[in-house]
């Protein structure tokens, strides 16, 4: 009965831990294990697309991006499900479950062994794993998205009215816990992904790097629900959304219904609403709308900004990440923007915008955010810059109606070709490929007696003319025609000897043949050369992004000792751009988020403090801007992509900027308390002053007090939210 809901009640507001709610605790590990898992899956997300689904640049960024942008657009639905229906507490507990699920289906999505029939290391069956991942995503925004606006909320129910103080401190653990669990998660989950597993050939270790977050997960969920018995649960108050639409779509209809010219003109077409609505909810609705409208051009900041973990991560694959001390995966450096984020926040917020004042210089929020998109247009021009000093790395590769060749000579004789386009001298190997734009060939050697061969060229391909110890064996061997994926190097044998050898992770290689390419990664890597009770050992030092192709000589075993001499053929240079700098640009980008970003959300709860839904859904749109641009920009070249974005994003600057100077500012409170005198409601500074009462008095509190709570209540989220922008 009522009595025994409010005893209930009671015991649940006593359970406290130094002045704090024990239930927040709860709360608090939930949110952090939560944010891990999230942000630790999304570190590796784009390259999972890349290497282990195959699928190209374009439309890894496509999928990440779609990925991104309904995880934004979710909330909206948590929202009305969590107002209207379930309630906070059941939202969470049930969007939770949804969110495990999707994260243990992506973790599963990447187990190539359940597929990989022939035992390849590469899954025979695609279109299982692609399903599985893309059901995985899709519970996942699902879950992540709906619990978004509910978590923080809920935690603050577990407040009483005079703890006021407490109640920032939580928000400020809060997203403290937030900021952490992202930090940790990109830092932990790429290397994890670095290692190697498989149950029949090495791979990524994708596995690992997804089931970690789904474990997190997992935790969050049952740590969340080991506090049920301590919660304090309200019930859904009905979804004012839902209530704001129905206003707008009366007023409109109101409006065309009164089209004529013989109806008086009013001041706002949403006046029209005031003959069935409240003033308070009309105002309320003239001041979102209004912010709104200002709203328009701000996707683009959020196009630019969520490629961090898209663009700027597969541009990370093809630098070098050697730092001396530590080796930095590409998917790693996304961490070098919370950890600017922490140092940067509190200078922005006590030297630098301080200084500006002190200088009497007008630097209001919307100066600042229009400042952050430049400064997030810079950083496109930095990342367009790194992207030239890289291309002038990169192979040239043939275009589809050409032929790349290049010559290997492992006969003891140095040879010279009478082919016009070959006429050269060459021993062990030609300098560079060299590009033919007719694909038939013929290839004479000065050998006696000569020898002649006909050969036909692959289109767009690159291929090496390898010239064994037999000349007259000579044959065409394929090349790789792309970056070794994830920074690896590709590296093969040929077999100069005269039986078959083997060689460390790799089959028998039969005599002048060329083995298969294998994969290794950076560091100094071990080599064992054996035939029958012979061997001889070797070692070499990789880089990122190198292909090598060994000559093994016929003289390896001519004695009883090793005599290996081995000579290595670059066929494609290693990474030499390092992923240092890259720093500039997440520099500039971290920059511009916060003066975007932070200053954004204070200004839109400054100016319509009930309007959270409309700042998500600019990022959303802005992913899906990044989404359309890369399938349907197709630019040729990287950095002209990013110097797109960067003048898209300075025209929106300059159109914003227009549009600020012409901005009122206005005071929410102060308005609302003028309709509340207008209506005969208690003025809200009378309210302010009772909520200081109540802090007075801690803990007395009866009936005719809590009749007052709901307009208490708005000042408090107000005041909450203006923490919470501080702490971000």
């Amino acid at each position: 009965n009522l009595t025994d809901e409010k005893m209930d009640e009671t015991k649940k507001k006593k359970k406290k831990c130094c002045g704090y709610p024990i239930s927040i605790f709860f709360i608090v590990v939930n949110e952090f294990c939560e944010r891990f898992s999230y942000y630790g899956m999304r570190a590796v997300l784009v390259l999972y697309f890349r290497y282990f689904l195959l699928w190209d640049d374009d439309l890894a960024t496509s999928i990440y991006h779609a990925f991104v942008a309904l995880c934004y657009l979710t909330p909206i639905l948590g929202a009305i499900i969590a107002d209207s229906w379930l309630g906070k507490f059941k939202t969470i507990i049930y969007l939770s479950i949804v969110y495990a699920i999707g994260q243990v289906t992506m973790a599963v999505s990447t187990i190539h062994d359940i597929t990989d029939a022939n035992r390849d290391g590469t899954p025979d069956n695609f279109t299982f794993h692609i399903a599985l991942s893309m059901l995985g995503l899709v519970l996942i925004a699902l879950g992540t998205g709906g619990i978004k606006p509910c978590v923080a909320a809920f935690g603050g129910d577990q407040f009483q009215e005079h703890q006021s103080r407490q109640l920032n401190t939580f928000f400020s653990v809060f997203y403290l816990c937030i900021n952490a669990g992202s930090l940790l998660s990109t830092l932990i989950t790429p290397v994890l992904r670095a290692q190697e597993y498989g149950i029949h050939t090495q791979q990524q270790c994708y596995p690992l790097a997804f089931g970690v977050p789904a474990a997190l997960m997992v935790v969050s969920l049952v740590v969340f629900i080991s506090g049920s018995g301590m919660y304090i649960k309200t019930d859904p108050e009905g979804n004012i959304m839902w209530s704001v639409c129905k206003c707008i779509g009366f007023a409109i209809k109101n409006r065309f219904r009164h089209r004529s010219s013989r109806y008086p003109k009013r001041e706002h077409w949403m006046d029209w609403a005031d003959e069935k609505y409240d003033k308070l909810l009309i105002a309320q609705i003239k001041m979102v709308l209004k912010v709104l409208f200002l709203y328009i051009p701000l996707p683009m900041f959020w196009t630019l900004f969520d490629q961090k973990g898209s663009r700027w991560t597969l541009q990370a694959t093809t630098m070098s990440g050697d730092f001396g001390a530590f080796i930095l995966q590409p998917d790693q450096m996304q961490t070098v923007n919370p950890i600017l984020i922490l140092t940067l926040v509190p200078i922005m917020d006590r030297l630098i915008f301080p200084l500006i004042q002190k200088c009497g210089l007008n630097f209001s929020p919307l100066k600042r955010m229009t400042v952050g998109m430049l400064f997030a247009a810079m950083a496109f021009v930095a990342a367009a810059l790194v992207q030239i000093e890289i291309d002038k790395t990169l192979p040239n590769f043939p275009s589809s109606s050409e032929s790349q060749l290049k010559v290997v000579n492992i006969y003891n004789k140095t040879l010279n070709s009478n082919r016009t386009s070959l006429r050269y001298l060459f021993l062990y190997s030609s300098a560079d490929y060299m590009t033919l734009d007719h694909q038939n060939i013929t290839v004479s050697l000065n050998t006696n007696p000569v020898i002649t061969k006909a050969f036909s060229l692959i289109k767009g391909g690159r291929q090496t003319l390898i010239i064994p110890s037999n000349p007259t064996l000579m044959y065409l061997q394929e090349d790789v025609k792309s970056k070794p994926k994830e920074g690896k190097n590709a590296i093969r044998f040929v077999n100069g000897w005269t039986a078959d050898l083997n060689i460390t992770n790799l089959d028998s290689i039969e005599p002048s043949a060329t083995s298969n390419y294998t994969l290794v990664s950076h560091g100094k890597r071990d080599f064992v050369l054996r035939h029958g009770e012979q061997w001889c050992e070797f070692s070499q030092k990789f880089g990122f992004g190198a292909s090598y192709t060994f000559l093994i000589p016929s003289t390896v075993f001519s004695t009883d000792v090793c005599t290996l001499s081995k000579t290595e053929v670059e066929d494609m240079k290693p990474n030499s751009v390092h992923m240092a700098l890259q720093i500039p640009q997440y520099f500039l980008i971290t920059t511009g988020e916060v003066m975007f970003s932070v200053t954004g959300l204070q200004f839109s709860y400054s100016q319509a403090p009930k309007k959270q839904a409309g700042w998500l859904c600019t990022n959303a749109v802005g992913n899906i801007i990044v989404l359309i641009v890369a399938e349907l920009g197709k630019l040729p070249k990287q950095w002209a992509e990013y110097v797109l974005f960067a003048s898209l994003l300075v025209a929106v600057s300059i159109i914003f900027s227009i549009m600020a100077y012409f901005y009122t500012y206005i005071d929410p409170a102060e308005i609302e308390a003028q309709i509340r005198k207008e209506q005969g409601l208690e003025p809200e500074e009378k309210e302010k002053e009772t909520l200081e009462m109540e802090e007075k008095d801690e803990g007395q509190k009866n009936d005719q007090e809590v009749k007052k709570n709901q307009d208490i209540r708005f000042v408090k989220i107000r005041l909450c939210w203006n923490m919470l922008i501080y702490t971000l």
